[in-house]
């Protein structure tokens, strides 16, 4: 991972700590996300997972659910990385992946359930946090 001086004196990227069991139990063991969610509930991976696939079968108050859960505890993992509530949080580090795609599936089922400042709020702060997560995820 390449890490850059920060020129504009803004806060540092945040790098969240990877969960390597997390990531084993839904890779190689094939486990489903409920099941990591389930024994690893601070892993907003498994909870972006949940999201996506309540979105994508039509479970939209669901979806809202689970992404709201990881980005919950996104935040607070964040914040026991040393985030202070602004600056980057990479795309490129595996393991933000999970928090922003949440916040990501929040903003989208938010639009879907009429939470139109939320939906903003949201993809703004997605934006703000990595512009190529935004870029990504906003389709």
């Amino acid at each position: 991972m390449t890490t850059h001086k920060n020129l504009l004196g803004g806060p540092e990227p945040t790098y969240l700590p990877e969960n390597e069991e997390a990531y084993r139990l839904l890779g190689e063991e094939s486990q489903p996300p409920a099941e990591v969610a389930a024994k690893h509930p601070t892993f907003s991976l498994a909870w972006a997972m949940l999201a996506d696939d309540a979105f994508e079968a039509g479970r939209v108050v669901e979806s809202y659910a689970y992404a709201r859960t990881g980005y919950h505890r996104g935040l607070d993992s964040l914040r026991r990385a040393g985030w202070k509530g602004h600056g980057p949080i990479p795309w490129d580090h595996r393991a933000n992946r999970g928090f922003l795609r949440c916040l990501a599936a929040l903003a989208r089922a938010a639009g879907e359930i009429d939470e139109k400042d939320e939906t903003e709020r949201c993809w703004q702060f997605l934006k703000d946090s990595s512009a190529e997560a935004y870029t990504e995820l906003k389709r």
